[in-house]
């Protein structure tokens, strides 16, 4: 029987900064919309539990249906819950709709804060993609779309919904910066595939950095984690204070250049540090710079 610490373990609370990062951006950029005694801190805590509960929801999910489809038994890196046989699949399963379940429950109860009902339509659809990533018959993860997926949820629509839970519409700076943040939360799932691309290989897994030539996929990379340095630079003009956001290039710089000659498992886990580490840096300082 896994012991607390291999469950913990399951839980992948190294990618929760990819969850915590859009909330807290969405939820400055609503501070652009409304007075300060406007504030709704109650909803910004819900916002961050549907995020960090459907990730880690998602991180149980991933770890059951690779599992059990057979994915991880040619699995190099840390060893998962499912495939090692550390777990049932079952409980792994059970333990993987309690945090879908909890996710559910905060966004019922940001619904009903602000009266918006079509945003369960979105939260049914987010824990849908959450599942289908890697479980069904035809995971979407397994056909090059994952980083669609990311993009969509762990970017555009974690950093839009919590500026609407705030103010009750979306501005441009949060629909312009939640693309930025789609584009690094995709980062860190290329680093993942890159490490793991052999192995996805042999596992029949065909992930994006599998389906293309790997220069053209790890030059993606670079690119996806540039342009929203891009963005954060345009918006420094009517935002100046958003060029101590650009102090984040110190950590996706060292990042793009381990990509590019990267050869070991070893240096890519550092890149989905680094990667994680842009992220906050990213989301945190433009939320803050937005609500100020």
């Amino acid at each position: 029987m896994a012991r607390l610490r291999e469950w913990i373990g399951g839980a992948r609370l190294r990618t929760l900064p990819l969850s915590i990062a859009p909330v807290a951006l969405g939820t400055g950029a609503g501070g652009l919309l409304i007075d300060p005694g406007q504030w709704h801190p109650w909803r910004a805590v819900l916002a961050l539990a549907v995020a960090v509960t459907l990730q880690i929801g998602v991180n149980y999910a991933n770890d059951y249906s690779d599992g059990v489809r057979g994915t991880d038994d040619f699995r190099v890196g840390p060893s998962r819950l499912t495939g090692s046989g550390a777990a049932r699949p079952r409980h792994v399963a059970i333990v993987a709709l309690i945090f879908f379940a909890l996710s559910a429950l905060a966004g019922l109860v940001l619904t009903l804060l602000t009266g918006a009902w079509w945003m369960l339509a979105v939260g049914a659809v987010a824990l849908a993609a959450g599942w289908f990533y890697s479980g069904g018959r035809f995971p979407y993860g397994y056909y090059g779309l994952g980083e669609l997926g990311v993009f969509v949820f762990f970017g555009i629509i974690a950093t839009a919904g919590s500026t609407f839970v705030q103010a009750g519409h979306v501005n441009f700076e949060s629909w312009v910066t939640g693309g930025g943040m789609g584009l690094i939360a995709c980062c860190a799932l290329m680093a993942n595939n890159i490490r793991d691309r052999d192995t996805d290989r042999a596992a029949g897994k065909r992930t994006l950095a599998v389906l293309m030539p790997q220069p053209v996929y790890r030059i993606l990379y670079v690119v996806a984690l540039l342009v929203p340095f891009v963005i954060a630079g345009l918006l420094a003009v009517v935002y100046p204070p958003i060029v101590l956001v650009l102090f984040g290039l110190l950590a996706a710089l060292p990042a793009c250049l381990i990509v590019l000659t990267a050869k070991s498992a070893r240096e890519l886990v550092l890149v989905l540090h680094l990667t994680s580490l842009v992220a906050v840096i990213y989301g945190v300082g433009l939320g803050v710079v937005f609500a100020l």
